[in-house]
């Protein structure tokens, strides 16, 4: 069997590292290991208030598709006391249209049901693009649009099992007090690896969140904190129920490129979403593009909306474009592509997104 420890930066690469190496810890390192099984409480609350309540008990968390939650626990990376299902919440697995356009979809709702609703591919197609390129038909069919916003951030130092991240000396994120992406710093570097919340973000939508003090909307993108182990505004006693997408912004273009080694499952390692309005000549009057993978939330890039406005296409606004995506995604060595490479890939795929919605026809 081939055994590559070459990542790991622990001792000879040909052989496994010495546990006894590792550096000292102040706690017993063997009770932080994940046990093959254990109890958890399992909850489903028939309201909303009740799944609050149930929040806010010790180590407790909220369960969508588990697509998420439950390989991280497999990992020994979360040990949670009880989960509480969503599923059952009046509304949370449906979507509703307003008389206007506008779009409501509950926090349960699975992402296959939304990537294959006609009115949304028609309405909002970059968000059925997204929504169509997670995992695979499985991972689509249980994982959730309210689980894939509230994503746990990724990295290779992060996302490995008990015995790999112990022969490190674990990270910050986990058990550690360093960085390994970025050794001189106390931030953590994980990415943010959702493939909707760009796509949402081009469309300017809006997180519905319920708490005991009733339901407030916010913006997606003042939802997320471009930090990677304090990832959302979201506090323990705070649930995310909806997501609203305005009728404004029904009928603009859309798409949404990803990329990534397997094409048939895997996370994003670079992810553009790109939205515009154009008018029947091709000059654009509205643009959006936003990214994920490549920083520790997903970010939309308003400086792009401002160059492309009042204009038509041309080889060297793409370029211009592909470059502000550039400076925008930190790309670092938290995946398995190296930050050039994907820099690069960064800039094709924001020029392969532009060109496609820009390419697409008049749509107003």
């Amino acid at each position: 069997m081939r055994r590559d420890y070459s990542e790991a930066r622990c001792g000879n690469p040909e052989r496994p590292p010495d546990l006894s190496q590792a550096p000292a810890r102040r706690y017993d390192s063997s009770s932080l290991a994940p046990l093959p099984s254990y109890l958890v409480k399992y909850q489903r609350p028939a309201n909303t208030p009740t799944a609050i309540g149930l929040l806010t008990e010790r180590d407790a968390h909220a369960l969508g598709g588990g697509t998420d939650l439950l390989v991280t626990m497999r990992e020994g990376l979360v040990r949670p006391e009880s989960v509480v299902d969503l599923r059952g919440l009046p509304g949370s697995g449906t979507m509703s249209w307003g008389t206007d356009g506008s779009l409501r979809i509950g926090a349960a709702t699975s992402l296959d049901t939304i990537a294959d609703d006609a009115r949304v591919r028609a309405s909002f197609p970059a968000l059925a693009q997204a929504c169509e390129s997670v995992g695979s038909p499985a991972l689509r069919n249980m994982g959730t649009i309210g689980g894939n916003l509230c994503l746990e951030t990724r990295c290779r130092w992060y996302n490995q099992s008990f015995f790999w991240r112990h022969a490190c000396g674990f990270c910050l994120k986990k058990d550690g007090s360093i960085c390994h992406v970025a050794p001189g710093g106390q931030r953590c570097w994980a990415v943010w690896s959702g493939d909707t919340a760009p796509a949402l973000l081009t469309l300017d939508g809006e997180a519905e969140i319920a708490s005991v003090g009733g339901r407030r909307r916010v913006r997606l993108d003042e939802f997320y904190r471009n930090d990677g182990m304090d990832r959302i505004h979201l506090e323990q006693e705070e649930l995310l129920t909806a997501v609203y997408l305005p009728a404004r912004m029904a009928g603009y273009r859309g798409c949404y490129k990803k990329f990534r080694i397997r094409n048939s499952i895997d996370y994003p390692l670079v992810g553009v979403a790109a939205a515009m309005k154009t008018d029947r000549g091709g000059t654009c009057r509205d643009a959006r593009v936003a990214l994920t993978a490549v920083n520790p939330a997903p970010l939309l890039i308003r400086e792009v909306g401002s160059l492309l406005a009042g204009k038509r296409i041309s080889h060297e606004l793409l370029e211009e474009a592909s470059r502000m995506a550039a400076r925008t995604g930190k790309p670092l060595t938290t995946s398995a592509s190296t930050p050039e490479y994907r820099r690069e890939i960064l800039k094709v795929y924001t020029r392969r997104a532009l060109e496609a919605v820009w390419r697409d026809g008049p749509r107003a």
